[in-house]
Parts: C-alpha cells; structure tokens; sequence
C-alpha cells in the first residue's frame, strides 16, 4: 500500500465546522447507531467533511474525533487508510480518478490518463494552474463492461474514448459538469449490451422495430390497399354481398386503417411480452409540452427510456408522481423491468423533482439526482 500523509501545513485551514444543513445531517446519522457504538459513523462523517471542502483536513479529523469521542489517531488511521478520502487540496470543479484495472487497461484507460496529463497536469493530484481540476488513477470502479471509465465525484462516466473524455474535463472546467449524463457514453442502457439485448430474446431473432413505425406502415399499407369501386359497366355480375363488399369506397378505408391499426400495435405488444396499451390501467398521457422535465433525472431513466416514456404520452415528473400502484405496474411491465420502478421508488424521486428541482431531490435523498 502506497503512504498516505496529510497535506502540508501551508495548505491546512485553522479551524473546520460543518454548515448548518451538515451538522444537522451529522447528528442524525450519529443516531442511528447504539449507545457506545457513535464511533460507527466515523466514515460517513469523514465523506461529508469531503463533500463539503473537497478533501479531509487536519482540523476536519479534529472535529469528527471530538463529536465521536476518539482519539485524534484512531480517525487519522481511518482517513489515511481508506483512499476514498483525498488528504490534499483537489480540484474545485472536478477531481478525476481513471480506472486502470485490467479491464480498463485493455480498453484504453492509458488514453485517458495522457489526457488528463496533457489537460490538467503530468503529474497525478496535482492541480492545473487554476487549481480547478486535478487525477489520479485508481483501481477498480466496479463498471468493467462498460470499459475504461472515469468517476468524477460519485458519478462515473463509461465507454469513453481520450475525445470524449477531453470533451467532459473542458465541460467541467467551464463550470457545465451538471450538463453531462454520467453513466456510459455510447447508445447503452447501463450495462446492457451495446446495440440492444443479444440474448434470452425470441427463438427466432426478429428485427426490431418501434411501434410507431410498425404502426404508421400497417395504416399506410391498408389505406393504400382500399379497393376502388368498378364501374357501371365493367362491374361483374354477382351476389348482393360481394357487389357490398366491392363497392366499399375509399371514404371508409380510414375506420378500416384505424382499426388494422389498433390490433396491430396490440399484437406488436402483445409479441413483446408487454401489457396491453389499451389496458385501463396504462397510465394517461399527455400532449408533449414545450419544455419536458429532464426525466433522466429519476434514478433508473436513461436516454433509452425516456424515448419510450414520451412514446407513451409521459414528458413530466408530475406524471410519474401521480401514478398509482396499477398503473407502476403496467409501465413496469412494458419496460420489463420486474420491478425496478418500486425497488428505485420513482414515484419518490419524482414527486421531489416536481415539488423543489434538484435542491428539493437532495433534501429528501441526501445527494444529487442521478
């Protein structure tokens, strides 16, 4: 194990406290602990220390070991043993930690470590001139089939390439960090495979397509495919039900469209494994409003899913929020997320979004969206 020192004297402040919407925190997770057992919660209150000044100082240490009752050394020891914790001033806008595992070593984790050298400094954990930005390599982050990646405070951004990584840092460097969806970087939805699911599909792989477009084709073949009615004179001779059925006029093609075109997009469903969309319990929509709510705020909705939520007629947190246990049901069967919606609680997250943005999100979760 590499030693690990507290930063020199010159870089440590005289004195820490935690802000008041901190200490508040601090003590309630104190409390969760049993009498005799507060020393516990050394590590969370060593993280929010972190969190609020972007690294652990010497007077940071100081405090949690008199809130905890402990020796100044038992909380030294924690804080250098575990390399979570940055003992040295780090970037203000953002600390970068490159995964150079094996996996992300043979994806090209390299390349993203010569960026960071030649956009930051050569050097890890040392700040570029600015003192906005800082790296470090670190083991593994725990996302190896989305290799190589980076994590930049607790969000970690996968499949990177050395230009999409270079784009992230000057983002972050212009102050825009909370503009970039973390998570992979390529069109995935967390770690499936790339490109959609490869297996565990259909006996016979069929290509896939959306029900809009399967939709929008069965309506065009069927009105296209409307039969004309003959004329007087070249009209054959026949019985009074075939003369009805050929003279249907192209005015009634469209009720006919539209019903090929119910039970096609049921059968589209139905062939997918998914629930009804006429089901009563389908969640109603709306019309789509001039600025949606960035659902991929919601733990669980990436691009992908949101595509899908819009399809369904859901652009807003108020939607989600709204929801009743049927109708979590319904859309959690059409995504097959067996139950994802309820273990993630997006009718929680949503109704924070919807009532106070993210500041009303980190309130009631204690971190930010996403």
């Amino acid at each position: 194990m590499s030693v690990r020192r507290l930063a020199e004297d010159q870089f440590q402040p005289a004195a820490f406290a935690f802000n008041d919407e901190n200490a508040a925190w601090a003590d309630k997770t104190i409390q969760k602990y049993p009498e005799g057992r507060q020393q516990s919660a050394v590590i969370p209150l060593l993280m929010r220390a972190q969190e609020q000044d972007g690294w652990v100082t010497r007077a940071a240490i100081e405090k949690v070991a008199d809130m905890l009752d402990m020796a100044y050394i038992r909380v030294l020891e924690v804080a250098t043993f575990y390399t979570q914790f940055q003992l040295a001033p780090v970037g203000t806008r953002a600390h970068i930690q490159v995964c150079g595992t094996t996996p992300c070593m043979l994806r090209g984790s390299e390349g993203l470590m010569s960026v960071c050298k030649s956009k930051i400094h050569h050097h890890p954990f040392e700040r570029n001139a600015e003192g906005t930005l800082s790296w470090e390599e670190v083991e593994c982050l725990g996302a190896c089939v989305n290799a190589p990646m980076v994590m930049i405070g607790k969000d970690t951004y996968e499949d990177l390439t050395p230009e999409r990584l270079g784009e992230i840092i000057d983002t972050f460097e212009a102050g825009n960090g909370a503009s970039i969806t973390p998570g992979p970087q390529i069109d995935r939805h967390f770690s499936s495979p790339e490109g959609g699911p490869t297996s565990l599909t259909d006996e016979e792989p069929k290509k896939k397509a959306s029900a809009k477009k399967v939709v929008a084709e069965a309506a065009t073949a069927k009105v296209d495919a409307a039969p004309v009615p003959p004329s007087e004179a070249a009209r054959p001779k026949s019985t009074d039900a075939e003369t009805n059925a050929a003279l249907k006029t192209p005015a009634t093609a469209p009720k006919a469209a539209a019903k090929n075109v119910k039970a096609v997009e049921e059968q589209a469903a139905a062939d997918a494994g998914k629930p009804s969309l006429s089901d009563k319990n389908r969640p109603a929509g709306i019309e789509k409003p001039a600025t949606p709510d960035d659902l991929k705020l919601i733990s669980g909705v990436g691009p992908k899913i949101e595509g899908t939520l819009h399809e369904l007629g859901i652009f807003t947190f108020a939607q989600v929020a709204g929801w009743k246990k049927a109708e979590r049901e319904w859309v959690d069967g059409y995504l097959n997320f067996k139950g994802r919606i309820e273990r993630d609680d997006w009718v929680k997250q949503a109704k924070a979004l919807a009532k106070g943005g993210e500041a009303e999100y980190i309130k009631v979760f204690g971190k930010k969206p996403r």
